[in-house]
């Protein structure tokens, strides 16, 4: 695990730019990071509420002026990506270029390096988004994450309603807890790294939905079952639901395209110093919000 004291056994006084400070993983990244005494701005298209150490900076990621002023003093920069498409993120990238923080990008353990285009578009623009961050020269250090166990959190209302979580199928992977990928997070952004090759973060046994499903009852104390639906249906209730018919259509690919992995790794403990919690670990500490 990096050491991120100074001499005084405090953190260091990094001044850190947190996008996407009020999501389930940033919220996280926001929380580390004031335990460890960094000074922290948050960027949201919305400010968040009051937090001690915390700045915030309203803005659009798409919008240099507003990423210029955010950037301004700042050592390093968690910055994750929330379009479908990575043309838009070119001046953003100029402006990271001409202040030169230590950049940590967040992207996917589903990026295949040695393919020509990626499975499905969520996958693509990870890649496209690394390449151009290290085509600027900017040198991230890139996280590759696998499925977020606080994905779940989507299914709260049709628990709420009952016994059964239907969806859409997608590809077995080792779901690792946002809570770990945060704590990693903060190690790259307070240490230092000269690994230039994506730490790869997993959870440590590879789940399906209905294991995840099956878990998450067994900690609510319920017997649920997961449905698979047909992409057809999925894509009718999601539009239905009001999703973006850009973003239904990328995970509709990511469900039927998106290849199985069975890849588990050690990258959390090697930058965290403890190894990766267990989904069945994240529904107990959870329950709560399925009740």
């Amino acid at each position: 695990m990096p050491d991120t004291t100074g001499p005084t056994g405090s953190a260091c006084r990094s001044s850190i730019l947190v996008t996407g400070a009020t999501g389930n993983l940033g919220r996280e990244v926001v929380d580390r990071l004031r335990a460890h005494g960094a000074r922290v701005r948050g960027l949201a298209r919305d400010q968040g509420g009051p937090l001690p150490g915390v700045e915030w900076a309203v803005g659009d990621l798409t919008d240099p002026a507003a990423m210029r002023a955010a950037l301004a003093g700042i050592d390093a920069v968690f910055l994750i990506w929330p379009l479908l498409d990575s043309a838009p993120a070119e001046a953003m990238i100029a402006e990271l270029g001409a202040a030169a923080p230590r950049v940590v990008y967040l992207s996917s353990t589903a990026i295949d390096d040695a393919a020509a285009r990626q499975s499905d578009p969520i996958v693509q623009v990870h890649a496209d988004m690394e390449g151009l961050l290290r085509d600027a020269g900017l040198r991230p250090t890139v996280l590759r994450s696998d499925t977020l166990a606080s994905n779940a959190r989507g299914w709260a209302p049709q628990l709420r309603a009952g016994d059964v979580v239907s969806g859409p199928e997608i590809a077995r992977t080792a779901v690792v807890d946002e809570r770990d990928v945060a704590d990693a997070a903060v190690a790259a952004l307070l240490g230092r790294h000269d690994r230039r090759e994506p730490y790869v973060l997993t959870g440590p046994e590879v789940l399906s939905r209905a294991d995840q499903v099956a878990l998450l009852g067994a900690a609510l104390g319920r017997r649920l079952r997961f449905h698979a639906v047909t992409a057809d249906l999925a894509r009718s209730r999601m539009l239905a639901d009001g999703r973006p018919e850009r973003l239904v259509e990328a995970l509709i690919a990511a469900s039927l395209h998106r290849p199985e992995s069975n890849r588990v790794t050690d990258h959390v403990e090697r930058l965290t110093g403890r190894p990766a919690g267990t989904f069945a670990r994240w529904a107990v500490d959870h329950a709560a919000e399925f009740s």
